[in-house]
């Protein structure tokens, strides 16, 4: 007798072996991927409650499960097209439309049709760039270096940066409109840089080895950011969002650098295969 839902097939019938109980393992990320549904959802209904505080830390919560669930499957071996689906409609959620209708429900609402352009603007654009994302990952002629960069600032950063409106707000700069005409432009332009050409460095290269003479320090570092963040919240952040501006100049210079060195490199081994051919 069939039960009321369907079977769980985490890659589809065709390519997923007939279990008749699933491992949790297989299940720990996906939920893991909802909770962070959750925290977003719940960030949104805080911030039109007014509590705004509670509202960013849900919204950096989401976050937070977001780039924990993907690590998660893979050190669980618990990777399937079900949960790559169920992570891409959580990134939307998460940060397209929830960082949006914070940010509305704090300032932008004050710059009326405006302010409500900017944060839909901001939500298609966080669609369009998670979608392009997507295709990306499918592209078998990309240089294998080019993993190192990100095609536009990627959507959680782009979360983090378009709530600095908010994180000035809570230090103490006034709340009018025109702020929140300032805030509207300011989205606009985080918009773009989602869906830009933009080079934005990864990490992935270098995140996942450090010399040893650099772990204690960067051991203290963090912990010294992890004090600052529960110190002064709001500061912190604002700092860390120019932080992050600062470091896209630096990022395309990097970025060209190393397109100009595959160039000379691919037109070095041309010559030898003509030389070598003749």
């Amino acid at each position: 007798m069939k039960g009321p839902f369907a079977p769980y097939d985490p890659n589809g019938r065709r390519r997923s072996p007939r279990l008749r109980e699933i491992p949790l393992r297989l299940i720990l990320p996906n939920l893991v991927t909802v909770l962070a549904i959750c925290a977003g959802l719940s960030g949104i209904r805080l911030a039109f409650e007014g509590r705004f505080e509670i509202a960013v830390a849900m919204v950096l919560v989401a976050a937070f499960l977001d780039a924990l669930d993907g690590r998660l499957a893979r050190m669980l071996k618990a990777s399937s097209n079900f949960g790559a689906q169920m992570d891409s409609l959580a990134d939307i959620m998460n940060f397209g439309v929830a960082p949006a209708l914070v940010l509305y429900a704090y300032v932008l609402d004050s710059a009326g049709a405006v302010g409500w352009t900017a944060a839909l603007v901001f939500a298609i654009a966080c669609c369009l760039r998670l979608a392009r994302f997507n295709v990306m990952l499918d592209d078998p002629d990309r240089p294998a270096w080019q993993n190192d960069y990100f095609v536009g600032v990627p959507a959680p950063a782009g979360a983090l940066l378009v709530l600095m409106p908010v994180y000035l707000g809570l230090i103490g700069v006034p709340v009018n409109q025109t702020f929140g005409f300032v805030a509207a432009a300011f989205t606009v332009c985080v918009a773009l840089l989602l869906v830009s050409q933009l080079p934005v460095y990864s990490g992935k290269s270098s995140g996942m080895r450090v010399r040893r003479d650099l772990v204690l320090p960067l051991m203290l570092a963090i912990v010294g950011y992890v004090a600052l963040l529960f110190s002064y919240t709001w500061t912190t952040l604002a700092l860390t969002a120019a932080a992050y501006f600062a470091m896209l100049p630096f990022s395309v210079r990097a970025y060209a650098r190393r397109a100009e060195r595959a160039d000379r490199d691919a037109h070095v081994t041309t010559e030898d295969g003509s030389g070598g051919a003749a």
